[in-house]
């Protein structure tokens, strides 16, 4: 309900705004039609403004110009979409005010066509937007999020950081395996077989040397 009473507050507004623009720039002014001339360039009826009016006429000129353009900055965050907003509101009052002079240049007498009038038209929008405008879109265009919406809009939290692994610990050293000593039973037979064949191989030659066998030394 609240963001339909400002929405309809908003509409309405335009509306009678809309109505004033009309009758500020689209009333015939006969006595001015042979000083009113077309201008294409931009910067020069702001020079005229600066040199051949006065200071408080200069004034009025030019910063009539850019107050006109304020609700356009002010009521245009709550019609459009917020995507792109601040290029739309731009874009809109550049279009709007364009169409606006050149109705003027080609029905209305006593007025021209003046690209300076755009200019000032949409800057004033831009600085209306800038300093209130924004606010005021956003905080209408909150009323219709869900929790589900805004959770979304938030931005998402930083991963933390993984935890590096600890480096693996080198696994013990297995000690060796001393070799079992031979049996003692095992020992004392390999000794009395080696002592065999060297001693029985004496007592051989021994033998044969009795037996008279082996030739004579």
């Amino acid at each position: 309900m609240v963001r339909a009473l400002i929405l309809m507050v908003a509409f309405v507004a335009m509306v009678v705004f809309s109505i004033f623009l009309a009758q500020v720039t689209l009333t015939p002014s006969p006595a001015s039609a042979d000083l009113i001339h077309a201008n294409l360039t931009p910067g020069n009826s702001l020079r005229s403004y600066a040199e051949d009016y006065t200071f408080l006429a200069g004034l009025k000129q030019a910063g009539g110009n850019l107050v006109l353009g304020f609700p356009f900055g002010l009521l245009l965050p709550v019609l459009v979409a917020r995507r792109m907003r601040l290029l739309r509101v731009v874009g809109l009052t550049a279009v709007v005010m364009v169409l606006v002079e050149l109705a003027q240049g080609s029905v209305v007498e006593g007025r021209a066509f003046d690209i300076d009038d755009v200019i000032l038209n949409t800057s004033g929008a831009l600085l209306a937007y800038l300093l209130l405008g924004r606010r005021i879109g956003r905080r209408y265009h909150r009323l219709a999020d869900t929790p589900e919406d805004r959770a979304a809009a938030r931005p998402a939290p930083a991963a933390p950081e993984q935890a590096k692994p600890a480096p693996a610990k080198p696994a013990p050293a297995k000690p060796a395996l001393d070799k079992k000593p031979p049996a003692a039973g095992e020992g004392r037979l390999s000794g009395l077989r080696e002592r065999f064949r060297r001693g029985g191989g004496d007592r051989t030659g021994t033998r044969a040397e009795r037996a008279g066998s082996a030739p004579p030394p």
